[in-house]
């Protein structure tokens, strides 16, 4: 098992590629942009609980190839600790001038990155770092970055651990996926020339006063002055506070002050960034919404032109029968005073009479056929308009569930099956051997939802599934907590409770083995059956169809 981490140029959670690639690294004179490493692995150790102080080693990746490091790690009564030193290691600035400073990170096996703090160096570049974490199973990166309190690691990663002979512990290989932060992500809306460069001597500038500087430029820079404006002026208050303390020379409060400039600006960074991506999902569902419609708005005027052709042809039908009933009528009429004016000549136009009687019946009675077979005609006409009408009701419906597929894989792996659209929520999504949905299940759900209110008719069944390990009443109870979880949160969402169902099924339906950890993990899911009338597919339909699974878009 591997943690696999991606350092690409596309945005969103990276897919793990295969591990045996190498890293390419381009060490110029000018500020390294783009570093493209197609994948990496780094050991995770489960520091067993209260088993005493181990050490692992640290080494340079290529961008930073002669730094190392050495950490001890002590398990403690309900957190660990560690005491980690580095040695070796360049100024940040060498990857670009918006790194500042280096930061310390603990990677799970499920992709949480926590920052463990900043590693400040000394003037021989060595660094010391004493912190704690509650994880127990984690690897450890070093990264560099603009400033401390960044919240999620950059793509310039200079250091991993490895574990050493002496380690104590159990060593895993786990695959996992977690966000990097490309290179220039700091600086999208800004020139290069904007980011400023840190002095050769600290001493004039302090690093946290020239970290609080990049703080607030790169928080304007994300918009947060507009999305988060209260905790960016905040922030912009802080920091000239700093300035002004520096200034007068107070170092100790000028610090205190940079710092918490950097805190708040990164802060309301977050809440910008957060604001922004609900602004666009609230245009998606309103651009959704109007093209729904929009579309309604056509079927309708279609039917009333339908609706108008056939009663037009009714109304001629009735106008070109009552003619022909004129026109007999008015033969007869005719008939009978020629009867009346011959009848003193019957005896001698007898014959003739017999003769014209007989091309008059004849004539009613072609008549009489060709009206039937203009009734026909109409009636298979009629009969054809129907068929044309279900079948594009059919089709309107296989369109609908294709849309819906595309949209849904774009935001979780989803997959057609005859009881439904089924949308996968995997394991990671929640919280270790919890029921709390993370924020990034809470965004993903949220999309879901919004796609599902633009769509009247839809229902969803929310099924959860867990793997072997633990009792089978301990399994049944996670499966539906966290089926329920889900639930309540698409409730909140706006979705209609009648539309909306929830059922635990524990470890009865494993989709993989669960003699592996990977197996494992897959038959921990939430799934999401979409149905309904709208899309050909009722509720609760016949389980266990095969179904074609189409992987969710990067």
């Amino acid at each position: 098992m591997r943690i696999v981490y991606s350092l690409t140029l596309m945005a969103g959670l990276l897919a793990a590629q295969n591990p045996n690639q190498t890293q390419t690294v381009t060490l110029e004179s000018q500020p390294i942009y783009r570093v493209t490493v197609v994948s990496r692995t780094a050991k995770a150790i489960n520091y067993r609980h209260r088993s005493g102080a181990t050490k692992v080693d640290f080494a340079g990746t290529a961008l930073m190839p002669t730094a190392k490091g050495e950490a001890k790690v002590e398990s403690k009564k309900g957190y660990i600790e560690v005491e980690v030193e580095f040695d070796k290691m360049n100024p940040a600035q060498k990857y670009g001038p918006e790194y500042l400073t280096y930061v310390l990170w603990a990677i799970t096996p499920e992709g949480r990155a926590q920052n463990l703090g900043e590693i400040l160096l000394d003037s021989e570049n060595r660094g010391k770092l004493n912190i704690s974490t509650e994880f127990q199973v984690f690897g450890m990166i070093v990264t560099a970055e603009p400033y401390f309190a960044v919240s999620q690691p950059s793509d310039v990663v200079v250091m991993e651990n490895i574990v050493r002979g002496d380690t104590l512990g159990k060593v895993e290989l786990i695959d996992a996926k977690y966000e990097l932060l490309k290179r220039g992500s700091y600086i999208f809306k800004a020139d290069q020339s904007a980011v400023k460069d840190m002095p050769n001597d600290p001493s004039k500038t302090p690093l946290y006063l020239w970290e609080a500087r990049n703080a607030v430029q790169i928080a304007r820079w994300a918009g947060a002055d507009k999305y988060a404006a209260d905790s960016f002026t905040k922030a912009e208050n802080a920091l000239k506070q700093a300035e002004d303390y520096k200034a007068r020379k107070q170092e100790k409060p000028s610090n205190m002050i940079a710092r918490e400039a950097i805190q708040t600006a990164e802060d309301s960074r977050l809440i910008a960034l957060e604001r922004q991506e609900q602004e666009r999902l609230a245009t998606e569902r309103r651009l959704a919404a109007e093209r729904e419609a929009a579309e309604k708005a056509k079927a309708e005027e279609s039917a009333r032109l339908r609706a108008q052709a056939e009663e037009q042809q009714r109304l001629e039908a009735a106008r070109r029968a009552q003619a022909e009933e004129a026109s007999r009528l008015d033969q007869q009429r005719r008939a009978r005073a020629e009867a009346d004016t011959l009848a003193a000549e019957a005896a001698r136009k007898a014959a003739e009479a017999e003769r014209l009687a007989a091309e008059k019946a004849k004539a009613e009675a072609l008549t009489q056929q060709q009206l039937l077979a203009k009734q026909a005609e109409a009636a298979r006409l009629a009969a054809s308009d129907a068929d044309r009408a279900r079948l594009n009701a059919e089709q309107d419906k296989e369109r609908l569930r294709q849309q819906l597929l595309q949209q849904f894989n774009m935001i979780l792996e989803t997959r057609d099956s005859a009881r439904g659209l089924i949308v996968n929520m995997s394991d990671v999504l929640f919280d270790t051997a919890k029921y709390t949905l993370r924020p990034i299940a809470r965004e993903k759900l949220a999309r879901v939802s919004g796609i599902v209110l633009s769509h009247p008719g839809l229902n969803i069944e929310v099924e959860g599934h867990t793997d072997s390990v633990g009792s089978d009443e301990y399994n049944q109870k996670l499966s539906e907590q966290r089926a329920n979880s889900v639930r309540e949160f698409l409730l909140s969402q706006g979705l209609r409770g009648e539309t909306l169902t929830a059922k635990g099924f524990g470890e009865t339906t494993p989709v993989a083995t669960n003699d592996t950890a990977a197996g494992r993990q897959q038959n921990r899911r939430v799934e999401l059956v979409v149905s309904g009338e709208v899309i050909g597919t009722k509720l609760s339909e016949i389980r266990g169809t095969t179904s074609t699974t189409t992987s969710p878009a990067p």
